[in-house]
Parts: C-alpha cells; structure tokens; sequence
C-alpha cells in the first residue's frame, strides 16, 4: 500500500514523533537515522533532508517532546482558580508520579547534553520557561495576597529542583518511592516554600 503523501510540516512532525519514540527506547547515544526511518518506512536520507545530522534530529526531538509538556503546563497554570490551587495542580503534575510524559526523555536530554551542546541549549532553554511559568504565578498570588513571597524565581528553582531529583530517583532507579509519599513530598515542599500550612494547599 503507498503511503500517504504528507506536506513538510506534517512530514517533520510524523519524524519527531518517531524519533521521541525511539530515543525512549534505545537511548540517545544509541538512536540511528536508520532507527527513525525504518520504523516509518522512509528512507534515510528522508530524515536526512529535513534534520541534516542525527544531533539536529534528537535535538528537535527533544524540544519537540518538552514543548508538548510545557503547553500542558501552561494550561494548568491559567486556569481560574487561585495561584495556589494552580500552583499545586502544576506541581502534582510535573512530578514524576504524575501524568508528565517526557521524564524518560529529559533525564536522557540531561545526560547527553553533558558532551552536546546543541541539545545542551535547546534543553537550558526549555528548563528556563519551565521556571519561568512557575515564577510567574507565584509572583501573582502573592501580590493576590495568598502568600508571601520576596523571590518567585527562587522558588521556582527549589521546587524544580527537587522534582527533578526525584525524577532521577523514580525513572533511573525503577521507583523506590511509593506515589503518595512523592505526593506527600511536593506539596509538603510547595507549601513550605510558600510559607503556608499543608492544610491551605487544597482550602
């Protein structure tokens, strides 16, 4: 059966899609050009024509991946609701016991980006909004009057920081926490870094 012919944009996201697929699977030092076309059934210089190099390839994968998160994200952070219950709902989220689906993805991106530096910018680039979407809407709710809180950005980066951490201790070392204590965890941190009780976090 002949495939479909497919225009640019759709052609380079069907790539994406496989090339996320695939990097799960076998790793980012790993994954070949002939891993991605094969799976979809192109040719090599196919994925070739539209990446040039396997390093563009996986790093468009990745922001490709991140970005899909980073909208869901944004999403939850502007909702109407108040900062708080926004912030807890992203928290929860964003934790590697919640329904975020591209953790297996940055930890690879985090260890290749050691010795690439193309991914290294595209990855730097996303964890930055990442704490910037944050920071925004603790900045917010404490104008609101919510909460007090001198240094959003700050706080940002404890709070991805230890998700993070945790994220390395959940996918890497097969989940020696139980969901409800990495839940206990983050809103225990959310609240304390917001200066409230745990009991305010779902008020």
């Amino acid at each position: 059966m002949a495939r479909v012919r497919l225009g640019v944009a759709e052609r380079r996201e069907e790539l994406l899609r496989a090339a996320v697929e695939q990097i799960e699977v076998r790793g980012v030092a790993a994954v070949r050009i002939a891993d991605v076309a094969s799976v979809l059934g192109v040719s090599n210089a196919l994925v070739l024509y539209h990446f040039s190099t396997k390093e563009k390839l996986v790093a468009a994968a990745f922001a490709y991946a991140a970005e899909a998160d980073l909208a869901q994200l944004r999403k939850l952070l502007t909702r109407r609701t108040s900062a708080v219950r926004r912030l807890r709902a992203a928290v929860r989220w964003y934790a590697p016991t919640g329904q975020a689906k591209g953790w297996r993805l940055w930890i690879e991106g985090w260890a290749a980006s050691l010795r690439d530096p193309m991914l290294r910018n595209v990855a730097g680039d996303l964890d930055q909004q990442w704490k910037a979407e944050l920071a925004e809407v603790i900045e917010e709710g404490a104008a609101a009057g919510e909460f007090h809180c001198d240094d959003p950005m700050s706080v940002a980066w404890r709070l991805t920081a230890l998700l993070d951490g945790l994220a390395v201790q959940m996918i890497s070392y097969g989940g020696p926490l139980s969901r409800a204590t990495m839940l206990q965890w983050t809103d225990e941190a959310l609240a304390r870094e917001l200066g409230l009780e745990h009991a305010a976090l779902t008020a």
